[in-house]
């Protein structure tokens, strides 16, 4: 069975936990120090600061930039996404999306901001970049937060900037990801001010770095009512032995990929598109089909040893908790309901060998041939 994912891990991962290990410094401590300036300087900004995950990034962002209003995202994503707005205290408004690449369409944001608009959310499908110039055009123009989910996108670029620099950033580590740590997440901003917040909020209220009163150095005290979204520092050892190959595992899938858009039929199959100003990583490689043959294309695949999945099958807007109570227009969202129909997702990670790809591609083309 060729897996739909599964991460790139060696020997070098194993030593750096078993160093962590040997340290005794098991929780938040040198290790997610030294992951989070590797972090920051890749992606381009002054401040990463690491976490359990990329919903507890997502969360936080909205939490201490004081979102309580409305917070416009697109419905095409994992329901995470959406869940954050909701346990932060605000409202999701849901926003279509671009057939082509699954991205939030910029074109229809304006007409969805209100006055209780907030913040703007997008997610940056799949691993390539959103229309950023457009969005922040659109934040500054309105004076709205800008969340970049870019859990999808680690190391994808926007006219040669990466995600998570042109607001505040949220990566993923989950396995699936392009760079991994088991489970964790990381956030990015340029703001110091949001950073000091950030890492209080994170550490049950308890600011980091406080100057201890030495007669009494056991003392801490929270000044926010905070939470404990802190990453281990066993995953982040894996992180900054991650962080050591991430370019070589993103020039992999770019790789796969490339091939994938070469070998598959495209008189059947829309194989994705790269505009000049982006770059895409591939964290996951999606195709468009008919939508009639999707599911049985899918089933086929599977049944002939090929992990293929659809993200996202059904869209956030009509998931039971969403539809029930942060309803859409019914015809709100068309291109949403038409990508989540026609769209396939192949597998998709470095350690794919050629021998797979050709698997991958010709049981696509046979299903086709031999479909009626």
């Amino acid at each position: 069975m060729i897996p739909l994912c599964t991460p790139s891990l060696s020997e070098k991962e194993l030593h750096a936990i078993k160093e962590v290990l040997s340290s005794g410094w098991l929780a938040d401590g040198p290790k997610n120090r030294e992951f989070e300036k590797l972090f920051a300087k890749y992606i381009g900004v002054k401040h990463a600061i690491s976490m359990n995950s990329c919903t507890s990034a997502l969360f936080v962002a909205l939490v201490a930039s004081d979102i309580t209003g409305e917070v416009i995202i697109p419905s095409f994503t994992f329901s995470a996404t959406a869940n954050t707005v909701v346990t932060a205290g605000a409202t999701p408004i849901f926003a279509d999306v671009n057939f082509a690449d699954g991205n939030i369409d910029v074109t229809k944001l304006e007409a969805l901001i209100t006055n209780k608009t907030q913040a703007i959310m997008p997610v940056h499908y799949s691993g390539m970049s959103c229309d950023m110039d457009a969005l922040v055009a659109l934040c500054e123009k309105y004076d709205l937060v800008l969340i970049e989910d870019s859990a999808e996108a680690i190391g994808a670029t926007y006219n040669g900037k990466r995600t998570g620099s042109f607001g505040i950033g949220c990566f993923s580590f989950f396995p699936t990801k392009n760079l991994t740590t088991g489970e964790g997440g990381m956030l990015t901003t340029n703001d110091d001010e949001l950073a000091d917040k950030i890492n209080t909020l994170i550490a049950h209220g308890i600011p980091r770095g406080k100057k201890k009163d030495p007669a009494k150095p056991w003392t801490r005290s929270a000044h926010l009512a905070g939470y404990n979204f802190r990453l281990s520092s066993i995953l982040a050892a894996i992180g900054v032995v991650q962080m050591s190959k991430i370019d070589k595992m993103n020039a992999a899938r770019q790789s796969h990929a490339s091939y994938l858009n070469r070998a598959l039929d495209t008189h059947h199959v829309t194989i994705p598109t790269v505009p000049e100003n982006k770059s895409h990583v591939y964290q996951m490689y999606t195709i468009r089909v008919a939508t009639e043959i999707r599911d049985a294309l899918v089933h086929n695949l599977n049944n002939n040893g090929i992990g293929a999945s659809v993200h996202f099958d059904p869209p956030v807007h009509l998931q039971h908790y969403y539809r029930d109570y942060h309803p859409v227009a019914p015809t709100a969202l068309l291109e949403t309901e038409r990508l989540y129909k026609s769209i396939v997702t192949l597998p998709m990670y470095p350690d794919l060998t050629q021998e797979q790809l050709d698997k991958i591609a010709n049981a696509v083309n046979s299903f086709f041939k031999n479909h009626k």
